[in-house]
């Protein structure tokens, strides 16, 4: 395919045993106002027959089927590489869209060419005034959450810059993408777009928030919403987001960030209040603890790649220490909101 004959957007839906939900997603992608669309299904070695329903209900789809799961990143990184989009939009297989999504996220990222990905506005599906996500938001350890998350979704009208989008629904420019690379493929699965949003801010680009770009998400459909690899891998991965990017005062720092979060963790298991409270509804508190002991020995075992990751990245960087900070003024949220809302 000639570069003059590519679409200007194309859609990866990552799939893995989405039969309940994927359907609805591809029919929500047929129905946007704004064409031609190239629809990319790549498939995370599904067991539910989701690839034969794809077959035969979407024939005009392009599907790739992987041999097996290879996580959000590295089926993502496939259906990427399978585009020549100038615009790449990331879509979970549990969302729809409203008619309008696509063609409101193309307005906003084509408004500044500093724009390398442009946010949605994510609400939960079945509980359509509480908002999902309308960004990320960041904090000081590492973690993050969705901006605004179980908050009533009035409350974000208006179109302005992120730190970054969702991967649940997200427009990205593709000369972006060339820049800073696609998803860190060890990531997984959590934090896979907090990891690409950090090397787009700090190699300068930026991020927009568009509120008419409206999606309708089933959360957590995929994996249960506080099973024991989740809790893993988001706490581990916000180590390492932590590691391959803060400055070392940051570092040291946010030690105590996370403290102050652990204990308001304990705290929401204590009394059935925030993530860490659901999770002790379906596991033991032992558990929980177990879960952390086994995040450590993961971060220390995997410290040496990571610091490689961690210098290669300083080499490329645009920005300086002192506007990392300013990004936590602009698009921060303490360890005590996240341990209470997730």
């Amino acid at each position: 395919m000639r570069e003059s004959d590519s679409p200007l957007i194309s859609v990866v839906v990552l799939n893995w045993n989405g039969g309940r939900f994927v359907e609805k997603c591809l029919i929500s992608l047929q129905a946007q106002i704004y064409h031609p669309l190239e629809i990319i299904v790549v498939d995370n070695a599904s067991t539910d027959g989701s690839v034969d329903l794809i077959k035969m209900r979407f024939p005009d789809v392009k599907l790739i089927v992987n041999e097996r799961n290879l996580g959000f990143g590295g089926g993502n990184n496939i259906g990427i590489q399978a585009s020549q989009a100038k615009y790449v939009m990331i879509l979970n297989n549990d969302a729809r869209l409203d008619p309008r999504c696509i063609e409101e996220l193309r307005k906003s990222i084509e408004k500044d060419k500093r724009y390398g990905a442009s946010a949605s506005k994510i609400l939960l599906d079945g509980e359509r005034d509480l908002l999902d996500a309308a960004g990320i938001s960041i904090c000081k350890d590492g973690l993050s959450i969705g901006r605004g998350r179980l908050e009533r979704a009035e409350r974000y009208q208006v179109e302005e810059e992120v730190f970054f989008a969702s991967g649940c629904a997200s427009l990205f420019r593709r000369e972006m993408l060339d820049d800073i690379g696609l998803f860190d493929e060890d990531f997984f699965a959590y934090a896979d777009e907090v990891d690409m949003g950090w090397r787009a801010q700090l190699s300068g680009w930026r991020c927009i928030y568009n509120p008419k770009a409206i999606v309708y998400h089933s959360h957590s459909a995929s994996s249960s919403a506080y099973s024991h690899l989740k809790a893993f891998l988001v706490e581990r991965n916000r180590i390492w987001v932590a590691i391959k990017y803060f400055p070392i005062p940051l570092l040291i720092v946010g030690q105590f960030h996370t403290l102050k979060r652990y204990f308001y963790q304990a705290y929401g298991a204590s009394f059935g209040k925030g993530a860490a409270g659901r999770f002790t509804k379906e596991f033991s508190k032992l558990q929980l603890i177990k879960v952390l002991v086994k995040v450590y020995l993961s971060a220390f075992k995997t410290m040496p790649i990571v610091f490689k990751k961690r210098s290669q990245m300083r080499r490329k960087r645009r920005v300086s220490d002192k506007e990392i900070y300013e990004l936590f003024k602009r698009f921060g949220i303490s360890g005590k909101e996240i341990a209470l809302k997730e």
